[in-house]
């Protein structure tokens, strides 16, 4: 079993990964948490936490960690700095601790986002964030997502280097996207877009690896 630190694990999408995390065979969830009161909710379910604040220093929560699912998200807050540069913090930790893999959750539209008519700030701040990963010499998987819905997942999905066409997609088939891309040989340093669509998932991340 791998530990897994989660980064952003009391947002919606970073509950569900750890849930996945927890049932899974392979790895084990470490839920980054900012404040004590987040605690409970995961303890109950006998996940392990850590207190981290991006905005600060971090090195300590990536001990004893073999690799890192980065959701965090400011949620338009604080774009630059946490979406840009508490990314860019985890993944100078992650390297100084030899983890792995990192798996980025980031967003369509951060590959060109000058061409964005809204969120250009916060695409500005995905795009530097993922390209700092990839040159950072870790092991990475960048997973772009449409826009996030609340429906049902599917297990199937769309996925390619760039889509050239906009869509949603549910955070059940992304959280899924993300742990499915945990495993050392799927998407080994490839950044890919994906949407709703009719291809399992395992498959999708197949293709674009």
């Amino acid at each position: 079993m791998e530990n897994v630190l989660v980064a952003g694990a009391n947002g919606t999408t970073g509950k569900k990964i750890v849930t996945l995390l927890n049932e899974s065979q392979y790895f084990t969830p470490i839920a980054m948490i900012r404040e004590e009161s987040q605690k409970e909710q995961f303890e109950k379910d006998n996940i392990a936490t850590v207190m981290g604040d991006l905005e600060k220093d971090i090195s300590h929560t990536v001990k004893n960690i073999d690799k890192v699912i980065f959701a965090a998200g400011s949620g338009g807050k604080k774009v630059e700095a946490v979406d840009q540069d508490g990314a860019k913090k985890m993944v100078d930790a992650s390297k100084s601790a030899n983890l792995k893999k990192f798996v980025m959750l980031s967003s369509m539209g951060a590959e060109n986002p000058d061409k964005a008519s809204d969120l250009k700030e916060y695409l500005q701040a995905k795009h530097n964030a993922d390209v700092y990963l990839k040159g950072s010499n870790l092991v990475y998987t960048i997973v772009r997502p449409g826009s996030l819905t609340n429906d049902k997942g599917t297990g199937k999905i769309k996925a390619e280097g760039s889509l050239e066409q906009s869509g949603s997609i549910s955070r059940d088939d992304v959280a899924q996207t993300l742990v499915r891309s945990l495993h050392d040989d799927a998407a080994k340093n490839a950044t890919f877009e994906i949407l709703e669509g009719e291809t399992l998932i395992g498959k999708a991340i197949d293709s674009v690896s």
